[in-house]
C-alpha cells in the first residue's frame, strides 16, 4: 500500500512525500507530491506516527463509568480500545491501580489482576485494534500493594510501573483543600468522614509506605518494566527517584522538580489537559510553563484521550516546530518505554500511522492505521 501526497512528520522535520507499507511496516519513504497509480492520495494532509500513550485513566473510566457502577469488563475494554484508535492512539499503556484500601468510606478495592487477564485474553484473540501494554500504578499509601504486585509476572506485558504516593499534604495534594474538593464530590464524604479519611491515609503511609516503595522498585525489575516516578515536587524527591533508577517522571508538580529531572536525565511527562486548559486542576505547575522553559519531553492524555493529538499540535505551534511537537506523543514516549520499533516514520518501523488536517486550528483525524491495517 502506498500513502501519497502527504505532509510527512519525520523525527526532525516535515516534508511532502509518500510512504510505501509492506507486511505491517514502513518499507520506503519517497519525497515529492506525486500520486502513483493505485496509491491513496492524502491530499496534502499530515501523515504522522501513531500516538504512544503512557498514562491514561480511560480504561478505569470505562469499567466504572460512575462511582459504584461496575460495567461488564469485556465490553468496557473493547469500547476503550475503539475510542483510543479513533483518537489516533496506536500504542497504549493501560493504567491500572495496584494497592487497595479495603475498608472505610474512602476504600478502594482490588481489580487490576482480573481486569488485566481479560485484557490479555482479548489481545490473544486478536480482538483489539491497537497495541496494549500494562501500566501498574503502584499506590504506596495502601494496605495490599505487595500482595497485588506479587500476582503479576514477566509474561503479563507490564511495560511501566509508576510509584504513586497520594498521602495528603504532599506531592499532588500539597493543598489539602484540592483533595477535599475532589474526594467529597466523588465519594460523597461529610466533613468528619474526610478528616477521618486523611488521618487513615497518613497512618497507612507511616505503616506501609517505605516497605511498599522498596517492593515496587524490586517488582518492576522482576517484570522487566520501566519504573516511573509520579508527582515529584522537590529536588530531594527527584534525587530519590534517580537513586531508584527512574528515567521517567510523570507530572512533576513544580519547576524545581522538573529542573532536577533534567539534571538527572529523567524525562518529564505532563498531561495534555493541563496544557490545553492552561493549568493544573490541582493547582500545580502548568505544562505550558515547562514547555516554555524547555523542560517538557512527553505528553500524556491522562483523562481525555482526544487531548493527546491536540496537545502535540499545540506544542508544535508554541515551538514553531510540528515535528518536535509530535515527538512528545510518538518517538519520545516510545523510547522512554523501551519500544524501538515504533514512534517514528522511518523504514523498518511499524506502520502505525495517523492522517490529519488542520480545521479551525484543531487537528481533524482522517484515518488511523495500526501495523498497516486501517483501524479508524
Amino acid at each position: 500500500m502506498i500513502l501519497a501526497n502527504a505532509t510527512l512528520v519525520l523525527p526532525q522535520e516535515t516534508l511532502s512525500g509518500s510512504l510505501t507499507l509492506k507486511d505491517g511496516v514502513i518499507a520506503e519513504i519517497t519525497p515529492g507530491a506525486a500520486v502513483p497509480a493505485g496509491a491513496i492520495d492524502c491530499g496534502g494532509d499530515y501523515l504522522a506516527p501513531g500516538l504512544v500513550e503512557l498514562h491514561t485513566d480511560n480504561l478505569e473510566r470505562h469499567i466504572e463509568p460512575r462511582p459504584g457502577v461496575d460495567w461488564p469488563h469485556a465490553a468496557a475494554i473493547l469500547a476503550h480500545d475503539a475510542e483510543l484508535a479513533s483518537c489516533g492512539i496506536t500504542t497504549v499503556f493501560d493504567a491500572m491501580r495496584v494497592g487497595s484500601i479495603p475498608r472505610g468510606k474512602g476504600r478502594y478495592t482490588k481489580y487490576a489482576r482480573e481486569l488485566s487477564r481479560e485484557l490479555l485474553a482479548l489481545r490473544e484473540r486478536d480482538a483489539l485494534k491497537i497495541s496494549h501494554f500494562l501500566h501498574l500504578r503502584a499506590e504506596v499509601c495502601s494496605e495490599t500493594l505487595a500482595e497485588e504486585l506479587a500476582e503479576f509476572g514477566p509474561e503479563d506485558r507490564v511495560g511501566l510501573v509508576s510509584l504513586m504516593d497520594h498521602t495528603p499534604g504532599q506531592r499532588q495534594f500539597r493543598d489539602i483543600s484540592k483533595l477535599e474538593q475532589y474526594v467529597k464530590s466523588k465519594r460523597g464524604m461529610s466533613d468528619q468522614e474526610f478528616v477521618d479519611h486523611v488521618a487513615h491515609l497518613k497512618a497507612l503511609r507511616d505503616q506501609y509506605g517505605d516497605h511498599h516503595e522498596a517492593v515496587t522498585v524490586s517488582e518492576a525489575a522482576r517484570f522487566g518494566a520501566v519504573l516511573a516516578s509520579h508527582d515529584d515536587t522537590t529536588t530531594e524527591q527527584v534525587a530519590v527517584s534517580a537513586e531508584h533508577g527512574i528515567r521517567l517522571a510523570e507530572f512533576p508538580t513544580t519547576v524545581e522538580a522538573a529542573e532536577a529531572c533534567r539534571a538527572h536525565d529523567i524525562k518529564v511527562m505532563m498531561g495534555a489537559p493541563n496544557l490545553i486548559r492552561g493549568g493544573s486542576h490541582s493547582g500545580n505547575v502548568a505544562a505550558a510553563e515547562l514547555a516554555d522553559l524547555d523542560l517538557l519531553d512527553i505528553v500524556s492524555s491522562d483523562y481525555v484521550p482526544a487531548a493527546l493529538l491536540l496537545a502535540a499540535v499545540k506544542l508544535g505551534g508554541m515551538w514553531d516546530d510540528m515535528a518536535r511537537g509530535m515527538a512528545t506523543v510518538t518517538r519520545t514516549p516510545a523510547l522512554a518505554a523501551g519500544l524501538t520499533d515504533r514512534g517514528e516514520i522511518a523504514p523498518g518501523k511499524r506502520a502505525d500511522l495517523i492522517q490529519f488536517r488542520m480545521t479551525e486550528g484543531a487537528p481533524a483525524l482522517r484515518a488511523v492505521w495500526a501495523r498497516g491495517a486501517r483501524v479508524s
